[in-house]
């Protein structure tokens, strides 16, 4: 129980905009999980079934085969991508709504000074708080998920080359 009320105390001193940067940050951790979980688990049986379909042709060198191996390689692919590309957008995201926490404690800390005068430092602190922790969340979330949406994107690739490999076209001079 002392869990959550110091994460209570945290949300509150951090603002309003730290919901939003748990709201983006449980999609994100979401999105990443989802494709980690189609990677490694998922992938594979995709590849495979595309693989037989494109070997059950009995000829691979014409623009028919060309147009059905597209096909296959673009129904893996739509899979494959599915959400990646909203990973890159929410990190880049995060720290902006970081700032957009700097602006509203800012802003706290002025109405305080308009209010009270600056000679009340203890008045201001809590528009300090939620200048600053907004800030450093967005950035701990976003920096976090750079390295998983990295791999995420090299997995991407490599799995998208090796793919067009599997699905070679045959000899169009036969």
């Amino acid at each position: 129980m002392e869990f959550v009320s110091v994460l209570r105390d945290f949300f509150d001193k951090g603002g309003d905009v730290l919901y939003s940067i748990l709201f983006l940050s449980v999609w994100l951790s979401w999105l990443i999980l989802d494709r980690y979980f189609y990677f490694l688990k998922e992938h594979s049986d995709r590849v495979e079934r595309a693989c037989k379909t494109w070997q059950k042709r009995s000829e691979t060198s014409s623009w028919f085969a060309s147009v059905e191996r597209r096909s296959l390689i673009s129904k893996v692919e739509i899979e494959m991508s599915r959400g990646l590309k909203l990973i890159p957008s929410i990190i880049a995201l995060l720290p902006m709504f970081g700032l957009l926490g700097t602006v509203t404690g800012m802003i706290q800390v002025f109405d305080v000074m308009a209010v009270l005068g600056s000679g009340n430092p203890r008045a201001m602190a809590d528009g300090v708080s939620a200048a600053t922790i907004p800030t450093m969340s967005g950035m701990v979330v976003a920096l976090a998920a750079i390295p998983f949406a990295t791999q995420l994107e090299r997995m991407y690739q490599d799995k998208l080359q090796i793919l067009n490999e599997m699905l070679k076209v045959g000899d169009l001079s036969a």
